[in-house]
């Protein structure tokens, strides 16, 4: 976890991002939209401030990610140790998601959505934001942890708490929670 402030403000953000929410997908029309981005990610290059970056150009190799089936092919870095830390900081970031009290952030999921479906597209972000300060000023029992951990941790589990239930709204949350990370999650 020594590197989640390199790895959320780079261009592998997308990546440690997409790992997260791919893990344990049992939605089968979640599943189908992590393809399809899974796909975006690998032919149209990292996400850069919400947005797909436009040159495709990413100095990566194929691995295949064998948590989802039928398996997306995601581009990885070439340098399998930086690969293995996108992995493990994923794989950090789920086990305190794990740790989180699932009331908390089952209302934090179904206020997002709600308040997600009946707004305009632009108000997405602000919407996460509120949400993810809400629970950080609530408290989560995470105090022990660093707290730009536990901020990550909240976005990325709200995020997919909410896809699972509307997965309609993967790409537009991935992309919010992507800028919202990468602009406050590691002061």
């Amino acid at each position: 976890m020594d590197d989640l402030e390199h790895l959320t403000r780079g261009p592998d953000a997308a990546l440690v991002v997409f790992s997260f929410l791919q893990a344990d997908c049992r939605n089968q029309n979640y599943r189908k939209e992590l393809l399809s981005l899974g796909k975006d990610i690998n032919y149209k290059g990292p996400w850069i401030d919400g947005y797909l970056e436009a040159d495709g150009h990413l100095p990566i190799s194929q691995m295949a990610l064998s948590d989802i089936q039928p398996s997306v092919e995601l581009q990885w870095p070439r340098d399998h140790v930086e690969a293995a830390t996108i992995r493990e900081v994923a794989l950090g970031l789920r086990e305190i998601a794990a740790r989180l009290e699932d009331s908390i952030v089952s209302r934090a999921t179904q206020n997002l959505e709600r308040n997600i479906l009946a707004s305009p597209y632009e108000q997405c972000k602000r919407h996460l934001a509120g949400e993810v300060e809400r629970l950080m000023n609530q408290g989560v029992g995470l105090e022990h942890l660093p707290q730009e951990r536990v901020m990550v941790v909240l976005t990325l589990t709200l995020v997919k708490g909410v896809c699972e239930q509307a997965p309609q709204l993967l790409r537009t949350l991935f992309a919010a929670a992507l800028e919202y990370i990468r602009r406050t999650g590691t002061r």
